[in-house]
């Protein structure tokens, strides 16, 4: 079957459109609440044809903070934590709506370079059981060729399927720069993971971006981009080389919530 599936990516790569990653094929479904550091991303688009909902993970680092991938933001977006089956309303899930986000500066949608955003979330959430955060590397904390990742998503189940309503996760190996410096003219390896290959018949798939890239029990990389010629490999964002970026900007929403001093007499 593996190699059925195969084949069926490959000649399907050629019709499909592929820019963001993130649909889990060849995964299976997770325990309940297993992954509790998930979050699902509700976002709302407008445009002149109407108003409508796209989605994209993401994943909780602070009680009011969650990475996901840039290219996922628009207008309005709404963060929902403690989520098995998405199209339900669980009693465990939190709803916080964004209030605030900051894109890397140096991001660009030509080869998704810096592909990276933090949510500030209206309010925190609570931590328990069902919602945990996850640990990121430190700046000089890489992740080796060879090791074995997992990613997790409510993506779709096959290239032609539809999304899966319950959370489902994937594994993936890491691969060795050279082989997506070969496909990807803009790959920079010091921000850039590339995963995956074609003899598992695993990936993630457009529709489902930010998702964390969890190796060695951290979050490693942020599912962000692919080639529409070609399945395998898969571009993650690196977030060790942004780990700076993220604790500056978690430093700077600390302070704007300090109280202000009292004014002098």
């Amino acid at each position: 079957w593996q190699k059925m599936l195969l084949l069926l990516l490959i000649s399907s790569a050629f019709v499909l459109p592929w820019a963001g990653a993130g649909e889990i094929i060849g995964g299976k479904v997770v325990k309940r609440h297993s992954r509790p550091y998930m979050a699902y991303l509700d976002i709302k688009v407008s445009n002149e044809t109407g108003t409508f909902h796209s989605s994209c993970g993401g994943f909780l680092i602070c009680p009011d903070a969650v990475l996901s991938a840039a290219h996922c933001v628009r207008v309005e977006v709404t963060v929902i934590l403690g989520a098995h089956n998405k199209n339900l309303r669980e009693w465990n899930q939190q709803r916080i709506p964004v209030s605030d986000w900051v894109i890397h500066h140096k991001y660009s949608s030509v080869g998704f370079r810096n592909d990276i955003v933090l949510l500030k979330l209206e309010k925190k959430a609570k931590i328990n059981k069902n919602v945990k955060l996850i640990s990121l590397p430190s700046n000089d904390e890489g992740v080796t060729a060879g090791t074995t990742c997992s990613v997790a998503g409510w993506g779709l189940t096959s290239l032609d399927g539809h999304p899966s309503n319950v959370l489902r996760e994937v594994e993936l190996k890491v691969q060795n720069d050279r082989t997506c410096k070969q496909l990807f003219g803009n790959y920079q390896p010091e921000s850039m993971i590339c995963v995956g290959d074609g003899n598992s018949a695993k990936l993630t798939y457009k529709g489902d971006s930010g998702g964390p890239l969890v190796c060695n029990q951290k979050a490693h990389g942020i599912v962000s981009h692919g080639d529409k010629l070609c399945i395998f490999p898969e571009v993650f964002t690196r977030i060790s080389y942004f780990e700076p970026w993220i604790q500056d900007h978690l430093r700077s929403w600390a302070l704007q919530e300090l109280p202000a001093s009292p004014s002098s007499q």
